[in-house]
């Protein structure tokens, strides 16, 4: 089953709502435009259900098929929120906020997932519930932690969950996807190193932070080649580095590290926290300095059910004559939550060459619409057949 003729038909209208969300693009949770345009086109389309504020500002709609002999009910979710950006694409349709931007494609999934939504209320050609959901604050607020544990899967007796992400580098429209971990647990660290800062032509009567913190920052890289078995992964980032001082003649009395550690494994997690930890208080020691370490547990890994796994696989051949094995992936996603909550898989749609997500110069391609919202529909068809 190819790309279905509707969406070539809806390809103009699906783009100018993409477009629209680009323009006005929100952060994490204040996503109250974009919600309201999705629930007004939800119910526009004629859904049997629209809910909004779960997860504080997230949208289901519920669209019943044809019959219910099944009792079955599929949940697909797409991110509505953008990134604290300064976009740099130049199109016409560019951000009106500034400071802000759509350079994940999140835009991309809610107008591919809305585009679905349309073309599954107009057919219903299927056996149980589609249940599409809308999520705010993937970008680093768990809306889908905040949407499970209001008891979203409950509320809609959801029995599956799929998500779909755009993936540059991929060719537009094909498709990847791997069984098990497909993406990283993302944890973050905050280190205030202590010392004792003075005039900087006397360092003997100073503990200086600056150097303790930079022998940290190198020590720490020891957890990913000397602690962690080569064949596993871990990713130990060190991203800011600050002290108390402006000065260029005073050796500060403190510094501050702070940075991401990112796993595939729960046991090589635990690890890489108890490194981290015990490096930045024994370094700092050993210097006569002190350090204290905020470890912060952020999304959990992605982890794609077997089963699951195969079938999206096989719905997205159908679309696009092939589904690539995923390469392993090092980025948090907070979709794990809801494969945490019920079994289901993350796929990769390409948005072919371009740059890369989180890049200032980032723009989704309007044509792997067609592709994503055909995947939408045939999860649903094919998971639950008409009767």
């Amino acid at each position: 089953m190819p790309v279905k003729n509707r969406f070539a038909e809806l390809l103009p209208e699906i783009t100018e709502w993409r477009r629209d969300i680009h323009a006005h693009p929100e952060l994490l949770f204040d996503v109250h435009r974009t919600a309201g345009l999705v629930a007004d086109k939800l119910r526009e389309f004629g859904c049997d259900e629209v809910v909004t504020g779960i997860g504080r500002t997230g949208v289901v709609g519920v669209i019943k098929g044809k019959t219910n002999i099944s009792g079955k009910a599929i949940g697909l979710r797409a991110d509505m929120d953008a990134l604290p950006i300064i976009e740099a694409t130049g199109v016409e349709y560019a951000s009106e906020t500034p400071g802000k931007m759509h350079a994940c494609g999140h835009d991309g999934h809610t107008a591919m997932l809305l585009g679905a939504a349309k073309y599954l209320a107009e057919t219903r050609n299927f056996d149980g519930t589609a249940v599409v959901i809308f999520q705010p604050a993937e970008e680093g607020g768990g809306g889908g932690k905040e949407m499970v544990e209001e008891g979203m899967m409950e509320r809609f007796n959801i029995n599956e969950v799929y998500g779909m992400h755009t993936a540059p580098g991929l060719p537009l429209g094909n498709f990847a996807i791997r069984p098990g971990p497909i993406l990283a647990a993302a944890d973050e660290f905050f280190i205030e190193i202590e010392g004792k800062g003075g005039h900087a032509a006397k360092p003997q009567q100073c503990v200086d932070t600056t150097v303790v913190a930079a022998q940290i920052v190198l020590a720490l890289q020891t957890i990913a080649s000397r602690n962690v078995d080569p064949v596993e992964q871990v990713v130990v980032s060190v991203c800011t580095f600050s002290t108390d001082s402006n000065a260029h003649n005073v050796i500060p009395q403190k510094a501050q590290l702070g940075g991401t550690v990112r796993t595939l494994d729960a046991d090589i997690q635990d690890l890489a926290e108890k490194r981290l930890t015990e490096i930045a208080e024994n370094t700092a020691k050993a210097y006569g300095a002190t350090a204290r370490v905020d470890y912060q547990r952020g999304y959990p890994i992605v982890v794609n059910a077997a089963e699951q796994t195969e079938f999206a696989s096989s719905v997205a051949t159908k679309v696009s004559g092939s589904c690539a094995e995923a390469p392993l992936n090092m980025g948090g996603e907070d979709f794990s939550y809801m494969l945490n909550a019920r079994p289901g898989a993350f796929i990769w749609v390409g948005n072919g060459d371009t740059a890369h997500v989180h890049h200032p110069e980032y723009n989704f391609d309007d044509d792997a619409i067609p592709a994503g919202c055909s995947y939408w529909a045939e999860i649903i068809e094919t998971g639950m057949p008409a009767a």
